[in-house]
């Protein structure tokens, strides 16, 4: 099997990297070794940081998984709502290092976790879904309607608006933003000081906030994508 993700535990944070080369692609290979990374994350019972490669966050979806339709296109799907409700659900704080451009279930991820640190540059941040011919899954339409910024809601789902890191923290898809040589810094800085919280109280608590989220979007699995 490629390896397409590295995972590493240190102190304070375990550093989750996804790197195919490419674009980031997320096929059943790349969820799967994502997957068990988290599952190594879960274990260690501390922050998790989750990276791209320079340049590339996500692209989303691997298109060519996709464009076959039928079972293949439901089972990757299916995969990908699974993640985005691991990660909301994840017992302990979930930073993404937003490294560079995160389209379509890339930028799902990022509505997914607790804290989002971009970088600046000509990186595209946004659910370009509508562009290339896709309906909107309903739990994607679910997780904009909860973490984007309401007045941003339609032109990011429906017409496909796409940003940079400033109009990305306006919209809801980013905390902050900093330079790329920064990027890594950062995240690690932010890991440490949610390190300190109390995790059992951290995990209620995000429940709580997030109860009725995670109910909309396993209904919203169910309605178009079945339970597999």
């Amino acid at each position: 099997m490629t390896e397409l993700v590295k995972c590493k535990t240190e102190a304070h944070y375990t550093l989750i990297t996804m790197d195919d080369g490419k674009a980031n692609a997320l096929n059943l290979e790349m969820m799967e070794q994502i997957g068990a990374a988290l599952d190594v994350a879960e274990e260690a019972g501390k922050v998790v940081i989750l990276c791209g490669r320079p340049g590339k966050f996500s692209a989303g979806f691997d298109l060519s998984v996709i464009g076959k339709g039928g079972n293949s296109r439901l089972v990757l799907m299916r995969s990908g709502a699974g993640l985005s409700r691991r990660l909301l659900k994840f017992p302990t704080p979930v930073v993404l290092a937003v490294s560079g451009h995160a389209l379509a279930m890339g930028a799902l991820l990022l509505l997914s976790a607790d804290y989002r640190v971009g970088v600046h540059g000509a990186y595209k941040i946004g659910l370009n879904e509508v562009a290339i011919g896709l309906t909107m899954p309903y739990f994607g339409v679910e997780l904009a309607r909860a973490r984007l910024a309401k007045t941003h809601l339609n032109a990011a789902v429906g017409l496909a608006r796409i940003y940079d890191a400033a109009g990305a923290l306006e919209a809801g898809y980013l905390d902050e933003a900093v330079s790329e040589e920064d990027l890594l810094h950062r995240a690690i800085f932010m890991a440490e000081q949610f390190s300190k919280l109390d995790m059992e109280a951290h995990r209620r608590s995000k429940a709580r906030v997030r109860e009725y989220l995670n109910s909309a979007l396993e209904a919203a699995s169910e309605k178009e994508l079945g339970s597999g």
